[in-house]
């Protein structure tokens, strides 16, 4: 397995929150909520494929949206649209899904609606975004830029970065500090692991999540 395998491998082992708790601890921005997935309880772990769209407003809007960065896309990767956060016209649907399960891409995040969702479904395509609607972006929509560095929500996402997304959010690790982010993730979830053994045990909680355990300062 590639070193690029391994890391999401890693990350996929671990959930949104431990991760947001770890880029705390490392001084980056957290995770955000407010993206979850259409469908099931997927969980997805990548490398970003950045895509941002804008307002069409008269003029043609070129080559269809998000074709071309899903044609570059592969195995490790999600792609990550940058759309505002609008909800009344889709970013993201049925043909694009068919296209990046083609390619095997992990998973799509959409800072927008999408729709289609009954045909990510039946593809087993995870799709998280802000909400579902049916209105098409053509004619509404065009491409703005791809493997450029884009906003999701108050994120920045440059491609490459490591992007986990599973029920309870989204969070953005920058590339560059991947390992150091992922080693601070393992050990909070090794300690989150023990303080839940104890008070299944029946340690009393206010013991088990003493000050200097959540902090870290102390041996497990």
């Amino acid at each position: 397995m590639s070193t690029q395998a391994t890391l999401l491998t890693q990350f996929t082992a671990l959930d949104t929150a431990t991760v947001s708790d770890a880029l705390d601890a490392c001084g980056l921005p957290p995770g955000q909520g407010g993206l979850p997935p259409v469908w099931g309880r997927p969980k997805v772990a990548g490398f970003a494929v950045t895509v941002e769209l804008e307002p069409l407003s008269g003029e043609h809007g070129g080559a269809h949206i998000l074709t071309g960065a899903i044609a570059e896309a592969g195995p490790d990767d999600v792609i990550v649209v940058a759309n505002g956060g609008r909800t009344d016209v889709s970013s993201w649907g049925g043909i694009v899904s068919a296209g990046a399960a083609v390619r095997s891409v992990r998973g799509v995040i959409t800072d927008g609606a999408c729709r289609d969702v009954g045909q990510a479904r039946e593809l087993g395509f995870p799709v998280f975004a802000r909400a579902q609607v049916p209105v098409t972006a053509r004619g509404r929509l065009r491409q703005k830029s791809t493997g450029e560095p884009i906003r999701l929500g108050d994120v920045t996402v440059s491609p490459g970065d490591v992007v986990l997304a599973d029920e309870g959010g989204v969070v953005v690790v920058p590339r560059e500090r991947a390992t150091e982010v992922l080693q601070a993730a393992q050990r909070l979830a090794d300690r989150e692991a023990a303080i839940e053994a104890d008070v299944r045990a029946g340690v009393p909680l206010p013991h088990a999540m003493r000050d200097a355990r959540l902090a870290g300062t102390e041996e497990m």
